[in-house]
């Protein structure tokens, strides 16, 4: 197992350049989209968490409204596939094919990134810059339930803001969802 150099990265730092497999058989680089994208939005996100299933169509809406602008997500399951078999890496596909999904999803097979991130639930949302450094991360938005009752679109906001190169405010929410489940 690797050593991490930082837990809970703050916001402000720069992200931890991770090497995952995605659903896709290839292995995606962090390091790679930061080349290619403005900004990148990493979500810890999982195949059985109730909070990601209300989501997942907001997700991919954001990923469509700002990927021509020099965006992109990156879903990444960090979730311990031996305690959840749901989690395991051939559900993931199967999960990200049953929901259509737009983006890349990653299996954090380890622990490593996710711990290194600091995420904690899932969903949760990291937004990097073209430089490497975590701009935001918590809550997609106010209103897991209700689309419709949403009147802070966290996640939005952040993503509008850096591809601006403006400030973002707030920096840092306190997710909402199921936490994540940690290998003993």
């Amino acid at each position: 197992m690797t050593i991490l150099e930082t837990v809970n990265t703050p916001v402000g730092s720069y992200a931890p350049d991770f090497e995952l497999p995605g659903i896709d058989n290839q292995v995606h680089h962090l390091g790679r989209y930061l080349e290619k994208f403005r900004a990148v939005g990493v979500i810890a996100m999982c195949n059985h968490c109730p909070y990601v299933g209300l989501y997942l169509s907001r997700l991919k809406n954001i990923q469509a409204e700002f990927s021509e602008f020099g965006f992109t997500l990156i879903g990444m399951n960090g979730n311990d596939s031996t305690i959840n078999p749901d989690e395991s890496f051939e559900n993931m596909k199967v999960f990200a094919s049953t929901h259509e999904l737009n983006f890349p999803y990653l299996w954090d097979s380890t622990q490593d990134v996710s711990r290194s991130f600091g995420a904690s639930k899932t969903p949760m949302a990291f937004v990097i810059d073209k430089s490497g450094v975590v701009r935001y991360k918590g809550q997609i938005d106010n209103h897991p339930q209700n689309p419709q009752a949403v009147s802070k679109h966290y996640l939005k906001s952040a993503i509008a803001l850096v591809l601006n190169c403006q400030e973002i405010y707030p920096v840092e929410t306190e997710p909402h969802g199921s936490s994540l489940i940690w290998r003993n």
